[in-house]
């Protein structure tokens, strides 16, 4: 079925069902009975929520989507039609130039940088040979060998000027802990960046337009973990400190680099730190994504909770023993370091838990608890994914789910990359 995702408005106080546990899940399951697991749904009001909540949290500075968190290229369309929300953050160079060439029914995004460096001598060449997408792309770069990776590919003279942002680490060096973060560009001192700046300018075939620094520690990592106060004092405690030392060491980078060029945007941050971010002066947009799909890991955050947009279905198959339901599937784990909080998460019904020497797997999960005892083969389970990326990766398509003469309604399906053909990493 096809359907308009508007995100234009916010929802009104009696579709906010995700507020009742009780009510909201099994109005999914009423939604969807006539579907057959596995099936993902996007819950319309909530995904409207989310958007418009994240625009609050980034206080009016433009919110740069995260693709990867995402991959749906409709609601990547929708929620670019919104004034606050400007550009694409993409993983890889292929997603990043399939963006920017525009596909039927979908128009090209003008405005798509690409997160991480790339390698890509294929990607290269098409980016290299075509000007009007080496207009829309940005490629990150933090060493020299990413220009001459460029050069060897296609050299300056037979191609289009490459734009070209550099990415700034944002992890903290603390004195007592050592490395917080994530091990991303080895760029920290803001000298470095700029000598990194100055090489660009002087060679031909490149446009330094951007620079970027992603406060992971900050962002993604939860501040205020249920039944653990002490850690997330703890992680408050470093957040704070790690915070104010970067927003004094990204600020003089991004002096000593626009000393060199004219950068068209500087990008920080992430859903974790909407808030923190954009309070940053040096900071002209901040990039943002999971918090749109609301995986369960934000629910661990001090500031905010997003609703659950997202979540997904699978159906109980085996009955292995009187206190135990098996579903087929489930290992659909989340990017970090391997650990629970990786798995996807039992909602609903209330009372089950995954068996601790299996937890989810790739063919089955094993639930035991007090409503494992009462399922039978054909149930469903209602579980939430850990971010958001994750989910898109596994299924060809979300059922939008709406409410409509005041009832939960599936209005339509939008596929997400895999079912639109496109895998890239």
């Amino acid at each position: 079925m096809t359907y308009d995702l508007d995100l234009s408005t916010k929802p009104a106080p009696s579709e906010r069902t995700w507020t009742t546990p009780d009510a909201f899940w099994p109005s999914l399951s009423a939604a969807t009975a006539r579907l057959d697991p596995a099936l993902a749904v996007l819950h319309v009001p909530a995904l409207r929520h989310n958007t418009h909540d994240m625009l609050r949290r980034a206080a009016g500075k433009p919110i740069r989507v995260a693709s990867k968190s995402v991959r749906v290229r409709s609601v990547l369309d929708a929620v670019l039609a919104l004034p606050g929300y400007a550009g694409v953050l993409a993983y890889t160079l292929p997603e990043a130039l399939w963006l920017a060439e525009g596909t039927d029914g979908h128009p090209p995004i003008d405005d798509v940088v690409v997160g991480y460096p790339t390698a890509d001598r294929v990607a290269i060449a098409r980016l290299a040979f075509a000007p009007e997408l080496a207009s829309r792309v940005t490629l990150m770069v933090d060493s020299v060998a990413h220009l001459d990776f460029i050069d060897a590919v296609v050299p300056p003279s037979q191609r289009a000027s490459i734009r070209l942002c550099i990415e700034l680490d944002a992890s903290w060096l603390s004195p007592v802990l050592g490395h917080i973060g994530v091990y991303r560009s080895p760029l920290h001192a803001p000298t470095a960046v700029r000598e990194l700046a100055e090489a660009i300018v002087r060679r031909p075939g490149f446009t330094l337009v951007g620079m970027m620094a992603y406060e992971a520690q900050i962002a993604g990592q939860g501040n205020k973990p249920a039944g653990k106060p002490a850690w997330g004092a703890t992680v408050r405690w470093m957040q704070k400190n790690s915070g104010a030392e970067l927003l004094d060491r990204r600020a003089q980078a991004v002096s000593a680099v626009r000393e060199v060029a004219d950068l068209e945007f500087v990008n920080g941050g992430g859903t974790g730190s909407l808030e923190f971010t954009s309070s940053d002066e040096s900071v002209t947009e901040i990039a943002a994504g999971s918090g749109l799909f609301g995986g369960y890991l934000f629910d661990g955050y001090a500031g905010f909770r997003p609703a659950p947009a997202a979540s997904f279905a699978l159906s109980v198959v085996r009955r292995p023993g009187p206190d135990i339901a098996t579903l087929l599937g489930g290992g659909w784990i989340a990017s970090g370091p391997p650990g629970p909080d990786r798995m996807p998460q039992v909602v609903w019904p209330t009372g089950l838990s995954m068996v601790a020497r299996e937890m989810a797997g790739e063919v089955q999960t094993p639930l035991t608890g007090a409503a494992a005892g009462v399922m039978r083969v054909g149930d469903r389970v209602w579980l939430r994914h850990t971010k958001s990326g994750e989910l898109s990766e596994h299924v060809n398509e979300f059922n939008l789910v709406d409410t409509v003469d005041g009832r939960a309604t599936v209005v339509g399906t939008v596929p997400s990359y895999r079912g639109d053909g496109q895998v890239f990493l």
